[in-house]
């Protein structure tokens, strides 16, 4: 038998965590000392010890554990709530994985600020081009907000533009605007270059307004990295004089499998100020 700390010892834990699992009932030492209260513990037990810490590392409560290692839940329940335990695992790196790309983003556009943006801006007239579009709407302008609405929008766009046997004729375009509903809300519209007749159904066929004047740059890289282009953009319009009138339009100029080697034109709205 092993003392109460030589167990903790071989069980890579504190001894303050197994009072606390002997207190709730979840693991028994295998015999009290009744004369000086030591605990004590075989090396049999080493097993429950092992699932307890697996289960409890993957998110469940301990009375959740306790009814697993005392097997109070079916073998089926048990694989449902190890399943769902994983997709929430899934969903959460998955997030991370996305903030850690704005992160980046973030501090790229921090390293560049009192920097004149080294990307060449061309000021150009956009002229009218007839799209194919869907809209969805977006709680905010935030990537993290932006990126699951325009994705699974540009998803539906396309398997509704086979499903009419319409084939796009350019690059997709996405355009934002203020939702009407206010609140910071942003009208997200994933659309693509056709040539067909206009209409109103599935999605929208319409002719987008032509641009009299853009500032417009190339970003190189996935989207969810477009930050420091947009604001040496940005900073390239406010040193020139000019002054923003809208969200700039993102017109996807190559789009293979990596997405961070996407090519993608930057087309912003602009006056003289």
């Amino acid at each position: 038998m092993f003392t109460i700390g030589d167990f903790a010892r071989h069980g890579r834990v504190s001894v303050r965590m197994l009072r606390h699992y002997d207190a709730t009932g979840l693991l028994r030492p295998a015999h009290v000392d009744p004369a000086s209260g030591y605990r004590y513990y075989t090396a049999t037990q080493l097993a429950r010890l092992n699932r307890i810490i697996a289960l409890k590392d993957l998110g469940f409560t301990l009375q959740q554990v306790q009814d697993i290692v005392d097997e109070k839940v079916s073998l089926e329940e048990l694989r449902g709530m190890l399943r769902l335990r994983r997709a929430e695992l899934e969903t959460a790196m998955a997030a991370a994985g996305a903030r850690l790309i704005q992160v980046e983003a973030r501090l790229r556009a921090i390293e560049s600020e009192g920097h004149m943006p080294t990307n060449d801006v061309v000021i150009k007239s956009v002229p009218s081009v007839r799209v194919a579009e869907l809209t969805a709407t977006a709680a905010s302008f935030e990537p993290e907000d932006i990126g699951p609405v325009i994705g699974p929008l540009y998803d539906e766009l396309f398997r509704s533009l086979g499903s009419a046997d319409i084939t796009p004729t350019g690059p997709g375009i996405a355009y934002y605007e203020d939702a009407p509903e206010g609140g910071g809300r942003i009208s997200v519209h994933a659309a693509v270059q056709v040539s067909a007749p206009l209409q109103d159904g599935t999605f929208r066929i319409l002719d987008l307004p032509s641009l009299d004047q853009a500032a417009t740059t190339v970003h190189r890289g996935s989207m969810d990295a477009v930050l420091p282009t947009a604001q040496a953009l940005a900073r390239w319009i406010d040193a020139n004089d000019y002054q923003s009138t809208g969200y700039p339009r993102e017109i996807n100029l190559e789009c293979p499998e990596n997405r961070d080697d996407w090519v993608t034109e930057l087309q912003a709205p602009v006056t003289r100020a």
